[in-house]
């Protein structure tokens, strides 16, 4: 997606940019590891998605089901965030668990987790656009980062629990990531979302270079936390496939370019008819 300069005449005078002119573009999926990788740092998180989730079976579970609800709430139609929403907090309902001496108390309803989750999502999508597409102006990247609240507030987060701009949340992003923490249990998770043993061929053809990007993308310290390896030579491999993304994806025509977002929409409209059926 083209973007203007701040100085330009086009930037003075067009509507800012709003999330339905990023979350559309199917490239920000790159970011869906990174996000996940840090939700799972959150200990809370982490332990609920290590009681509740399957990634072992069902290693494209969570990536799914997340893009579903991301795609309902950013580009769908009311009915379709309705449905989102409703699948999600049915979904959450059981994800729950006391305090025990290995693992901390969580629930899928704390709005403080849910806002980390929709953050790590923000933060990795705009991460991702900014490196495809270089910088959006300021206007515009403060339009879109106020829109990305949905993330949260279409769930459980209150509106004013959103940082109220980016200045705000990059001091929210600076302390959430310094009390970030792995222990086996998550990181074995990530683990089975890195090195999945089932799932389609494809997917375990293309993990070589999705363990690239997503370790790529995280900083030093968050790939320490998962003690993922990195060296010169992994750096220079994963420049080359930015750098190759960067050239061809711009230049896709824009109907291929959002071709997962219609996929999903469509998969979830035909998903509430389906329990509408029932």
């Amino acid at each position: 997606m083209p973007t203007a300069s701040p100085s330009s005449p086009a930037s003075l005078s067009s509507p800012a940019l709003g999330i339905r002119d990023v979350a559309p573009e199917s490239v920000l999926v790159l970011g869906g590891g990174r996000a996940i990788l840090l939700q799972l740092a959150n200990p809370a998180v982490g332990h609920g998605v290590a009681r509740h989730s399957d990634f072992a079976t069902r290693p494209l579970s969570r990536l799914s089901g997340t893009l579903s609800y991301v795609y309902a709430v950013t580009c769908g139609s009311p009915i379709d965030r309705a449905a989102a929403v409703r699948r999600v907090s049915l979904a959450h309902r059981p994800v729950h668990g006391t305090r025990t001496v290995s693992a901390p108390a969580y629930n899928a309803f704390d709005p403080q987790l849910q806002l980390w989750v929709a953050a790590t999502l923000y933060e990795s999508a705009t991460r991702v656009h900014e490196l495809v597409y270089g910088p959006l102006p300021d206007a515009d990247a403060e339009s879109v980062y106020r829109d990305y609240g949905v993330l949260g507030t279409a769930l459980q987060v209150p509106p004013g629990l959103w940082p109220a701009d980016r200045a705000a949340f990059a001091a929210y992003w600076s302390r959430a990531t310094s009390g970030l923490a792995t222990d086996e249990t998550t990181r074995s998770v990530a683990r089975q979302l890195l090195h999945p043993t089932t799932g389609p061929v494809w997917l375990r053809l293309a993990m070589p270079l999705g363990r690239l990007v997503t370790t790529g993308l995280l900083q030093p310290a968050e790939r320490a936390l998962f003690d993922l390896p990195w060296s010169p030579g992994r750096q220079r491999r994963y420049n080359a496939v930015i750098g190759v993304i960067r050239l061809i994806y711009p230049r896709l025509p824009t109907r291929l370019r959002q071709a997962p977002m219609r996929h999903y929409l469509r998969a979830g409209r035909a998903l509430a008819a389906r329990d509408r059926a029932a």
